[in-house]
Formats: C-alpha cells, sequence, structure tokens
C-alpha cells in the first residue's frame, strides 16, 4: 500500500508525537508507584497530578474534580450507576436519549433490570433532542439527565447548555458523554451546569486505556473499584502513570490550539460535504448540517452497501467506519441513525469519515475520487439502482 489516508479519527487518534516523549519516561526512568511515599515514587506523583491540572484546565474544572479512569466507558458506567447508588432516597429515574454510546445504553439497560426507570427521548432527523420533552419527562423521582455532548456516529451537537439549565433548574444532576467533544470544541462546566462529564484520552492524541470523569465539587458519588486509596478512595488500583501523563499532553495541546484546530477542520469537513454531495448523486447527509463536530461527517449513499463501500476504501488505503467502533461487527442497522428516521436500508448504506487536524485537503481529493469510483461500481452491480433508473426513463 503506497499510502494511508486515515478518515477515522473518531474511532481513535494517533499519538502526537510530542505527547509521546512525555510518557516516555514514566515507563524507564520515572518509574515509581505513585502511590508510594519515597522520593523517587512522589515524581511520578508530581506528573500525575500535573496532568490532572491539565485535563481540568481544557473544561473549566478545578484538579480535584477529575478522576482518572481507564476511558469514557468506564467514566459512563460510574457516573451513571454510581448516582443511582448515592441517590436511591430521591428516586430511580434516569432520562437519556435514544442516540447515545452503548456504554450509556447498556448501563441503562442494566439498571433497568435493577429496577431503575429509564426515559429515552427521541430525536429528530438530525439527531438533536427536543428540549420541551426533556422538560416535560423530568418528574419529582428524577436523580439524573445523561445526554451526550456530540453524537459519536453523525457529529450532531446537542443543547448541552440549556440541558444544565432545565436540570438545575428542576434540581436533578447532568451528566454528558462528551468523549467525541473533548478537546475538539470549547466546553465550560461551569458555564453549562455540568455536574458529571466523561472523557477519553485517545480521541484527542493521547493514548489508549486513560480517560476521566469530571465531578463537580459538591456532587455525591461513591467509589466504583474497591481495594485501595487511589484516586482519593474512589477508584482503586495502580495508577497508569505513563498513560495519565498522556491525556494530560493531549489535553494541553487541544487547549493551546483548539480554535486554530477546530476552524482547519470545519473548512475540510464543509469542503468534503460539499464535493461528495455535488459529485456523487443520490447522497445523503446525516446529521445537523452546521450543529455538528467540527470533523465529522456522515453519508448515506443510496444503492451502495456501506460495509462493501468501507472493504473497497480500505483496499483503496482509506480507512473510514460504518459508526462506533464499539459496534463494530455487529449486523444490526445503526441505533442512531434508525433513531432518525433512516430506514433499516439507508442506515446499511451509511458511512463516516472523521478527520483531525492532520487531515489534509489532498486527502479529501483522494478519497472522493475512490468514493465515485467505488460507489459507481457498486451501483453498476446492483439491479435494484438498474430498475430505479428504469422508472426514472419510463416517467419521463
Amino acid at each position: 500500500m503506497s499510502r494511508l489516508i486515515y478518515l477515522d479519527n473518531a474511532a481513535t487518534t494517533r499519538v502526537k508525537d510530542d505527547v509521546l516523549q512525555q510518557m516516555l519516561p514514566y515507563f524507564t526512568q520515572s518509574y515509581g508507584n505513585p502511590s508510594s511515599v519515597y522520593g523517587f515514587a512522589q515524581e511520578a506523583r508530581a506528573a500525575v497530578e500535573k496532568a490532572r491540572t491539565r485535563a481540568a484546565e481544557l473544561i473549566g474544572a478545578t484538579p480535584h474534580e477529575i478522576y482518572f479512569t481507564s476511558g469514557g466507558s468506564e467514566a459512563d458506567n460510574w457516573a451513571l450507576k454510581s448516582v443511582v447508588k448515592t441517590y436511591a432516597a430521591k428516586g430511580k429515574h434516569i432520562i437519556t436519549s435514544k442516540i447515545e454510546h452503548s456504554a450509556i445504553l447498556k448501563t441503562c439497560e442494566k439498571l433497568h433490570n435493577e429496577g431503575v426507570e429509564i426515559t429515552y427521548l427521541d430525536v429528530d432527523e438530525n439527531g438533536k433532542i427536543s428540549l420541551e420533552e426533556l422538560s416535560n419527562a423530568i418528574r419529582e423521582d428524577t436523580i439524573l439527565i445523561s445526554i451526550m455532548t456530540a453524537n459519536n456516529e453523525v457529529g450532531t451537537l446537542q443543547p448541552i447548555k440549556e440541558i444544565g439549565r432545565i436540570a438545575h433548574e428542576k434540581g436533578v444532576l447532568f451528566h454528558t458523554d462528551a468523549v467525541q467533544a473533548y478537546g475538539h470544541i470549547p466546553i465550560d462546566v461551569n458555564e453549562f451546569n455540568i455536574d458529571l462529564l466523561s472523557a477519553s484520552g485517545h480521541k484527542l492524541h493521547g493514548p489508549k486505556g486513560v480517560g476521566i470523569l469530571y465531578v463537580r465539587t459538591g456532587t455525591q458519588i461513591g467509589s466504583f473499584i474497591d481495594g485501595g486509596a487511589q484516586e482519593r478512595g474512589r477508584r482503586a488500583g495502580t495508577i497508569n502513570t505513563p498513560g495519565i501523563v498522556g491525556m494530560g499532553a493531549a489535553a494541553l495541546y487541544a487547549k493551546e490550539n483548539l480554535i486554530k484546530a477546530k476552524e482547519q477542520q470545519e473548512s475540510l469537513r464543509d469542503y468534503f460535504i460539499k464535493k461528495v454531495l455535488s459529485d456523487i448523486p443520490y447522497t445523503k447527509l446525516n446529521g445537523h448540517v452546521s450543529d455538528r463536530l467540527p470533523g465529522n461527517l456522515n453519508f448515506t449513499f443510496s444503492f451502495a452497501s456501506g460495509e462493501s463501500l468501507i472493504i473497497l476504501l480500505d483496499q483503496a488505503g482509506i480507512c473510514a467506519s460504518s459508526g462506533s467502533a464499539c459496534a463494530s461487527g455487529s449486523t444490526s442497522p445503526s441505533h442512531v441513525l434508525t433513531a432518525m428516521g433512516l430506514s433499516e436500508k439507508q442506515a446499511g448504506s451509511s458511512v463516516r469519515f472523521s478527520l483531525s487536524d492532520e487531515t489534509t485537503k489532498e486527502e479529501i481529493d483522494i478519497t472522493v475520487e475512490e468514493l465515485k469510483r467505488i460507489v459507481t461500481k457498486l451501483r453498476g452491480m446492483s439491479l435494484e439502482y438498474k430498475n430505479f433508473l428504469n422508472d426514472g426513463l419510463q416517467s419521463k
């Protein structure tokens, strides 16, 4: 393969060279256990606390509000399960949406089996919830609203600030899965009235296997892993020092370059959208046209299998996906796209592309040309497409 065009940054990103360099000493030089008391180990402890500060500053939080986890899925699980346990005296009702990540939906399913009532909000054709429906769904026994900041499949941004306002006016905790948004769009947990927030390092050029749970001061949560005093007694286990250092470095890089990277990706994203929709007929953009992540695009290519598209793109050296990496291998249509009103057939003809600050215009041009070639090839083998064209000719 002469080249690799990587357009699946929503699944994971490349670790930045500088991020890796900051991590390396904590594997072989300052390798002490941060929980030990002697001076050598305190070098690692200081690095962890520096990373905690960096992770916090990216969202306007304070360091003591940040808890390190193994990633976004753990943070989601911790947030929901802990709130249910800690606030059981108030009630057992959670509000979420039908297009959340499986880490939220599967956790809600488990909690429902344990007696918790779950309200799943619908979304419109752009993937947005209704604030009126949200407000009407809140009850006296509602303890938590969990709505993602940005959807991982179609990139649609939710009205997080307004959701936070409604939640706090009603005295309900607000959690947001910000895994796709953290480090890519501005987020201020105080301005947006966010009580709990989940994020993951490998979505913003940090390492895999590390994430954070932000917990607003005064929000009561219990321990998630028992056995030791790490993370102020709430998450036992030896701290992943290199990973945490890497996440902190990635958070700092994102903070310093957020506006520039956002504008660059938005420009490429809009260019990509225009090229695809103008050059490839019978193609539809999924998600909100403007209220979307800077680098997330999802298209339905009618009369072409999304799975076949991804395979043929891969053979051309282009990495894309059909949606969440966590659902890879699933034969079911995307729950996100069907919730937005797409048919199973349309959902099965959809492909996600996700950019980064390392994506180039040349890569977009090459990708569009390959898409045109592959879609034309697949449609040429489709009896449904041929019948569609014949019907069109006969109607004239």
